[in-house]
């Protein structure tokens, strides 16, 4: 059989790269030396963002650091812009381990806070984050019990039986444990069983203008419900007006979080000088 010349498979398969293939691998290659330089130079940061009592909406139940990268000309970077480039590569492990190390010191320096840190399912048995996690917990004996350790729905599905042994290892520690996103992914309910953990986070894309929206309000109502079945705690990201405030607060859903109770901000909110005109927001 002949191969059909200008055939777009066969260029393809012969190793040809289309012009958007090239600049997505450029677009890429980009990222990860972007990052490559934050980390090696060590121009990585936390953003805060407060996670508030529903029932007491000005009374901080703790707070999510956030990584942020500064690139070269200082500007700070959301994860949003470079985390999927870098989920399964070394950089993602150094990236964890960065905030982590971060993410601990903060606890030490601020008794008072609780605090909730990112982490790739993939980082599990990370030799040097594993590390990490030892030192803070060594330094402080009320670390423990301050911190949380988010894992996203995604992330968490990749290697579900990995993640449990993991989780009831540091929960026997004091640590506890969030799933990110939830709702956005494709959670086995039989693993969901099998993870005890201790605090839900329903994705924004079912929360925002949920008081508007017959469609997200059913659907948050049954997360809310599965939350409450496993005795978990439950948070709603990406609340954003008083509307979906009172909605949430009338169906029982125990924390919130989202700009409408602040914007994640590099200046620690607990500070003083962050109620100031002139913090910046990350």
């Amino acid at each position: 059989m002949k191969k059909r010349k200008g055939n777009k498979w066969n260029d393809i398969h012969a190793g040809h790269q289309s012009p958007l293939d090239f600049a997505v691998t450029s677009r890429d290659a980009g990222v990860l030396g972007m990052v490559a330089d934050a980390v090696r130079h060590k121009q990585v940061t936390l953003a805060y963002q407060p996670v508030v009592q529903a029932s007491r909406p000005t009374f901080p139940a703790f707070y999510e650091g956030l990584i942020r990268i500064f690139d070269e000309t200082g500007r700070i970077i959301p994860a949003k812009d470079f985390i999927d480039h870098i989920e399964a590569t070394e950089l993602g492990r150094m990236i964890d381990c960065l905030a982590l190390e971060i993410g601990l010191r903060t606890l030490r320096e601020e008794p008072g806070i609780r605090l909730s840190i990112n982490m790739s399912a993939r980082s599990i048995g990370y030799p040097r984050w594993m590390t990490s996690l030892r030192k803070g917990l060594e330094a402080d004996t009320t670390v423990a019990e301050r911190l949380i350790l988010e894992i996203t729905e995604s992330s968490a599905m990749t290697v579900p039986e990995l993640v449990v042994r993991f989780m009831g290892d540091l929960q026997r520690k004091g640590i506890s444990f969030a799933l990110d996103d939830f709702g956005a992914g494709y959670t086995s309910f039989r693993y969901l069983k099998d993870f005890y953990f201790d605090i839900l986070k329903i994705d924004g894309q079912f929360i925002r203008n949920i008081h508007a929206d017959a469609d997200n309000q059913v659907l948050t109502k049954a997360l809310v419900s599965v939350a409450q079945q496993f005795d978990m705690f439950t948070v709603a990201e990406s609340v954003e007006n008083a509307e979906d405030v009172h909605w949430l607060q009338q169906i029982g859903v125990d924390c919130l979080q989202g700009y409408y109770f602040g914007a994640p901000t590099i200046q620690p909110p607990w500070k003083e000088n962050s109620r100031m005109p002139h913090q910046r927001r990350a």
